[in-house]
């Protein structure tokens, strides 16, 4: 069996169409009809994210703790009691490739370290073609990357289990995690075929996340721009 977890909170205006990409990954005729498991951990939502989430047969979890490094943690651990062999990891507010599980699994290694790619940066008003341009010259979207997103990483079991897991950690959880895998003797392949898109919201669920590095990025542009010294935003 395969895993896919999604950590979420406040996520109803986007949980419906990351699990509708899912479902369709999890179909993917490669996958030869092994059987796809997505849960959603519920982390200390108001709204209506765990209805959304049922409606569309995932599984659920709850827990209170507003770290993402746990929502993750307890997910795999749910799926991992269930008999999942491989473990995949996204966004609530992401979608995945109808081939990103087959894509991850074809690279036969123990541990995919996937890219993002983002299709709207209207979330950013004015500066969404600053931000834009600064992400298309900077982000490394190819083989052989060096990027970590949560939102497109996938593990095998064994390997998971033998770095120790996700720490409970309120951001940076995933580089944690791939730094323990590394760590671990495993096998890591970054690669950018297995694809998947996420937004470029700026009100960031995790502090430090891919949204908070956006905004820092769309500060430090703007501070160049101002004729600024390098580094001015980092500290904003």
């Amino acid at each position: 069996m395969i895993g896919i977890v999604v950590p979420a909170h406040d996520e109803e205006a986007t949980i419906r169409a990351c699990l509708a990409a899912t479902h369709r990954a999890s179909r993917h005729p490669a996958l030869a009809g092994e059987k796809v498991e997505t849960i959603v951990v519920l982390d200390a939502c108001t709204d209506a994210t765990g209805v959304v989430a049922a409606c569309c047969d995932a599984l659920t979890v709850t827990i209170r703790a507003r770290n993402v490094g746990m929502a993750r943690a307890v997910g795999a651990e749910a799926l991992l009691a269930r008999g999942a062999r491989w473990l995949a990891f996204t966004d609530a507010d992401t979608l995945v490739s109808e081939d990103w599980l087959a894509a991850q699994l074809a690279l036969q290694t123990e541990v995919v370290c996937g890219t993002v790619s983002v299709a709207d940066w209207s979330p950013h008003g004015g500066n969404a073609g600053l931000l834009a341009a600064h992400f298309g010259a900077t982000y490394a979207d190819r083989e052989g990357h060096r990027h970590v997103h949560g939102a497109n990483l996938g593990v095998s079991a064994a390997a998971y289990r033998r770095a120790g897991g996700f720490r409970h950690l309120a951001c940076s959880e995933d580089v944690a995690l791939v730094r323990a895998l590394a760590d671990a003797g495993c096998s890591i392949a970054w690669s950018a075929l297995p694809r998947v898109v996420t937004s470029a919201r700026t009100d960031a669920r995790a502090e430090g996340g891919f949204a908070t590095a956006l905004l820092h990025a769309v500060a430090q542009r703007l501070a160049e721009a101002a004729g600024g010294p390098p580094g001015a935003a980092a500290a904003a």
